[in-house]
């Protein structure tokens, strides 16, 4: 298969080699040489990093390191305390919907 480079550096690939890889508009490719002199190009999967701000929600306020280590205490004691006849307490995600603290 050939490829032709533009006068701006560019290079369009192939169907055959879009397809074969998986390659879709906004995937990246990690190119290097080899010794001999080979082009060679790897699809970039997704890393941790590229995860980052994944899970945020706009209008949603930042949630500071200590109040999440007070959630996970608090839920920690919740789990390891004796067991009682009273009623279970909400989940602490239904408490942080009803406007309650963690």
């Amino acid at each position: 298969m050939l490829a032709v480079v533009t006068s701006k550096g560019q290079l369009t690939l192939p169907k055959g080699i879009r397809e074969r890889l998986g390659l879709k508009a906004g995937s990246r490719l990690d190119f290097s040489v080899n010794e001999q002199g080979w082009l060679l190009a790897r699809p970039v999967t997704n890393t941790a990093l590229g995860l980052a701000g994944l899970l945020r929600r706009p209008g949603q306020a930042a949630v500071s390191v200590e109040a999440m280590a007070e959630a996970v205490e608090a839920t920690a004691a919740e789990l390891n305390a004796p067991a009682s006849t009273s009623p279970p307490t909400k989940p602490v995600a239904d408490r942080r919907k009803a406007g309650g603290k963690p």
